[in-house]
């Protein structure tokens, strides 16, 4: 069943300002179809979701048919291992503060969103939605992992005692304009693009940290959008859906820092820093059931993609995230 776009929707995207949250922006603005419904992006400025009292005084305001929650407290290895109980309690209150106001305030559909560094530490890939709770997640950021696969368990909960639709998407890593560009704490599409642009401006080599052998899977944040905004229309399981590029598009963190050689035009050296720590050689997740029911979704092509995130960066390089 769709629930299609109209004037007497309202659709709240929590942690509107980020990377996912922007890219649904973007998307809605240019589709004609949602150009219909009321959407309205927040910001940490516009209330804090860990308080309860705040978070019933945004939804009393905007009064939501319609939430995907994006807010979450997120950080890079070393704070999740240093922070396990921020990252736990901070999340759990804002998701909980959510998922509560949506039941009190008969929200018809919420959107949250996972992530596949929530599923067990040791397991078999491609990892599918049905494994979130096969094993414990890896310790560094246990925090988090265990607030995020709460979603998971709570959205079955209020749908089985309240009749709550509620779901959950998990994406793999997610790219494009809007990204923090932080190079020393960011992810590594924006880092790379940043190391990239650095080494053009001041005529220095290219330096990727590690062999650049590991494979992952990257999706564009726009894309991510489109198939974000389908689900809250028309994906009606409480059960969450991985949402990734195929197998078959994984690649290599090597191809990806030469595809944004080309992108950004760099003649420079490039060189791989085999010191540096490769981290896990692959990660893949298993998007068979998106395929299932969106056997005609085009995914962007990584040199489109990353040719998009270069120029966005290069365009708005003074005022983007480039910090921690």
């Amino acid at each position: 069943m769709s629930s299609m776009a109209s004037s007497s929707n309202v659709v709240m995207v929590t942690g509107g300002s980020g990377l996912y949250g922007m890219a649904i922006k973007t998307f809605v603005a240019k589709t004609p179809g949602e150009a219909a419904a009321n959407w309205v992006f927040l910001s940490s400025k516009d209330g804090d979701l860990r308080d309860r009292k705040q978070t019933e005084a945004i939804f009393e305001r905007v009064k939501p048919t319609h939430v995907i929650h994006l807010a979450a407290m997120v950080g890079g290895l070393f704070a999740n291992m240093s922070m396990k109980v921020e990252f736990y309690r901070e999340n759990m209150l804002m998701n909980d503060n959510v998922m509560e106001c949506c039941r009190i305030y008969n929200v018809e559909k919420l959107v949250s969103c996972l992530s596949t560094c929530i599923f067990p530490d040791k397991t078999t890939y491609p990892i599918d939605e049905t494994m979130v709770h096969d094993g414990a997640p890896h310790s560094s950021n246990e925090g988090y992992a265990y607030a995020k696969r709460m979603i998971d368990v709570m959205n079955r909960c209020y749908g089985e005692e309240y009749g709550c639709k509620f779901t959950a998407v998990i994406p793999t890593n997610i790219y494009g304009p809007h990204d923090n560009f932080s190079i020393e704490g960011g992810h590594v599409i924006p880092g790379l693009i940043h190391k990239c642009y650095k080494a053009k401006r001041d005529g220095t080599p290219f330096t990727i940290w590690g062999s650049g052998t590991p494979l992952r899977q990257f999706i564009y944040s726009l894309d991510l959008a489109e198939l974000t905004v389908w689900v809250m229309r028309s994906y009606d399981s409480t059960d969450s859906i991985i949402l990734s590029v195929p197998e078959e598009r994984e690649v290599s963190i090597k191809d990806v820092a030469l595809m944004i050689v080309d992108a950004m035009d760099f003649k420079g050296e490039v060189v791989f820093d085999t010191s540096k720590s490769d981290g896990q050689h692959k990660k893949t997740a298993c998007n068979d059931k998106l395929k299932g029911l969106r056997p005609d979704f085009e995914f962007t092509t990584m040199q489109k993609g990353l040719k998009e995130a270069c120029d966005w960066f290069v365009a708005n390089y003074d005022t983007c995230r480039k910090g921690h």
